[in-house]
């Protein structure tokens, strides 16, 4: 029987995908017009959906584990028996002799021919005799009672667990099969929808704040791309929480402007950073340590590149309501007008 946890779980899912498919008229219009709110919820809804469908494949291969327990115990429980089925036949031809021979000669050997015996020697040696017969008789018997009673206990355990095992494989297969459906029209529910935003905000939603303690784990530049998240502007990315707040600042930069921000440089890695050190010492950081190789640095055109431009004042004066910010160090050493990073990191390096 499937657990109460499995259950629960199923019952998680199947929630998360009855919401989704009574509120896809309403993401659709927001697919069209997307706000913050319906963004932020389309978000929250596949997040819970993918963490819903992990936590159910958990469980049912807990399930799968048990199930392989309880095959392998009746391959045990067969195994058992046939031993006791090999040891019942190894006596059974003791048995059968000592029925006939009962049944042919039923006093032969006992107390009428001790009693009538005349010399008392012999007699007491023949009651010593029928004792031991009779003991070894009954050990017999009594022996093949318990193989008996154990082949049959063993019969039946056996046609239980196969029985059991069979509808339980049933189950596991039909509720495996529901998942995937489930998850196939969850992913293109999803798909759907995020072919329907605009290319920044279908960015912000796909990348996930959960791989920053990943891409912390890395030396600077060596960030797998896995672990970063793609801009709008073509090549370019950065760390996921760079990223998210990126997306923002250039959707009002966008807003503002009329057109994306101009990007020359997003994360930057090791090999990039040894070309640009090695044609321009003195002016960019030593490899591995610039703010580019942790993925929280951009450097701007598109007007930002000069000091006091309407780009440039605009950034200034608005880039930390979305965590960026234009650092100390880069007015005058060197001077870099388009250098902006990210101000959630604590980043000690004083150039680019």
């Amino acid at each position: 029987m499937p657990s109460t946890r499995s259950a629960a779980l199923m019952a998680a899912i199947t929630a998360v995908v009855l919401l989704l498919i009574t509120g896809a008229a309403d993401q659709s219009s927001a697919a069209q017009s997307p706000s913050a709110d319906s963004v932020k919820t389309l978000r929250q809804q596949a997040e819970q959906a993918k963490n819903e469908l992990s936590k159910a494949t958990k469980a049912w291969q807990e399930r799968k584990n048990a199930l392989n327990a309880s095959e392998a115990k009746l391959k045990t429980t067969l195994a058992d028996l046939g031993t006791a089925g090999a040891e019942l036949n190894k006596i059974r031809e003791p048995l059968a002799q000592l029925a006939a021979s009962a049944y042919k000669q039923p006093g032969v050997i006992g107390v009428p021919g001790l009693i009538g015996g005349s010399d008392p020697d012999g007699a007491l040696a023949a009651a010593t005799d029928l004792t031991m017969l009779t003991n070894d008789q009954k050990s017999l018997i009594d022996k093949a009672g318990r193989l008996q009673k154990q082949r049959e206990q063993l019969a039946a355990s056996a046609q239980e667990l196969q029985s059991n095992n069979a509808v339980e494989e049933a189950k596991l297969a039909q509720e495996m099969n529901g998942l995937k459906d489930r998850s196939s029209r969850i992913t293109a529910q999803l798909t759907a929808a995020l072919k329907k935003l605009d290319p920044n905000t279908r960015l912000q939603l796909t990348c996930q704040k959960s791989l920053v303690p990943e891409a912390k784990k890395f030396p600077n530049g060596l960030i797998p791309s896995r672990y970063l998240c793609t801009l709008p502007q073509p090549g370019r990315s950065l760390r996921a929480d760079a990223a998210l707040a990126f997306y923002k600042l250039n959707s009002a930069y966008k807003a503002h402007f009329g057109t994306q921000m101009c990007l020359t440089d997003s994360y930057r890695p090791l090999a990039e950073q040894q070309r640009i050190y090695a044609n321009r010492p003195g002016m960019a950081a030593v490899p591995g340590h610039s703010n580019h190789g942790w993925g929280t640095a951009v450097d701007l055109c598109g007007g930002v590149q000069s000091q006091g431009s309407a780009q440039f004042n605009w950034l200034q004066a608005n880039s930390k309501t979305y965590d960026f910010f234009h650092p100390a160090w880069a007015y005058s050493s060197p001077f870099e007008p388009w250098h902006w990073e990210y101000t959630k990191e604590d980043t000690p390096d004083s150039s680019d």
